[in-house]
């Protein structure tokens, strides 16, 4: 059994506060897009992990597939089943491929195996996982906040568009990037700057981590600022970092020998 794990980008995120339990409350938009890993399970004689493509510095115990594999194997009597993933969103870039790979193999066994879960059961998996892993239960658009993990319906549609990704290989910690945050309340609900035209939501539509992340890393500044150079309607980091993103109206031919770039027709 095959499935093709998507990547997300955020159409904006604000660090709303801090939490008693030391994560913070957030207000973003979850949008997936067309960046896919591969994923492939088989039976076994044992739980196995194999990869290609990106390399994944993780042990078999610390790997988000085996961890949505152990879930439900604590739940439902699963046989040993051995993962292959060909690796091709980058890790730790602000784009969910990791929480997205933990969603699917729960999607995969749900189907594969006849647990009967529904969706708000696999999300509830997905959420003891990591915090953006319930997203890609849906895997449609939507309005998240909690720790990201609280979802409502936002409508925003970007079809018809193109989106460039442009990844430098630099990795954000996420700790550094909350820790250059204040946390403070949105000014303006981001559904309601969502239902303005593309072209204008530049000066409105924010990520709270750009302005410390920028500093840090000032590459990841020039390259928002060569989107828009290169004529994106809006441009933006993903995240905490560091993949920067910009939608086009019409598709842009983007070549970048120094990084990673990606063009998709949304």
């Amino acid at each position: 059994m095959v499935a093709f794990p998507n990547a997300k980008i955020n159409l904006g995120l604000h660090v709303v506060s801090k939490r008693a339990d030391g994560y913070h409350n957030l207000e973003t938009v979850f949008y997936p897009i067309p960046l896919k890993d591969i994923l492939e399970l088989k039976s076994s004689d044992q739980v196995a992990f194999s990869s290609t493509g990106i390399e994944i510095p993780q042990s078999l115990k610390g790997n988000l597939v085996i961890q949505a594999y152990d879930l439900l194997a604590q739940d439902f009597n699963l046989p040993p089943l051995a993962f292959h993933l060909h690796k091709l969103i980058p890790i730790g870039a602000g784009l969910g491929g990791g929480s997205a790979d933990a969603s699917f193999c729960l999607k995969m066994l749900n189907e594969r195996f006849e647990l009967g879960c529904s969706g708000d059961q696999l999300e509830r998996y997905a959420v003891q996982i990591g915090a953006d892993c319930p997203f890609f239960i849906q895997n449609t658009p939507v309005y998240a906040t909690g720790i990201g993990d609280q979802f409502s319906p936002c409508e925003v549609d970007l079809e018809g568009y193109h989106l460039v990704l442009l990844y430098p290989g630099i990795h954000v910690s996420t700790q550094t990037a909350y820790a250059g945050v204040k946390p403070k309340a949105s000014v303006e609900d981001l559904r309601d700057i969502l239902k303005r035209p593309v072209n204008c939501w530049k000066g409105f539509l924010k990520n709270d981590f750009e302005p410390s992340v920028f500093a840090a890393h000032p590459v990841l500044e020039e390259m928002k600022g060569k989107l828009y150079d290169k004529g994106a309607l809006y441009a933006s980091m993903s995240g905490s970092g560091s993949t920067m993103f910009g939608i086009f109206e019409e598709d842009p031919a983007w070549t970048e020998e120094s990084i990673s770039a990606w063009t998709f027709a949304l």
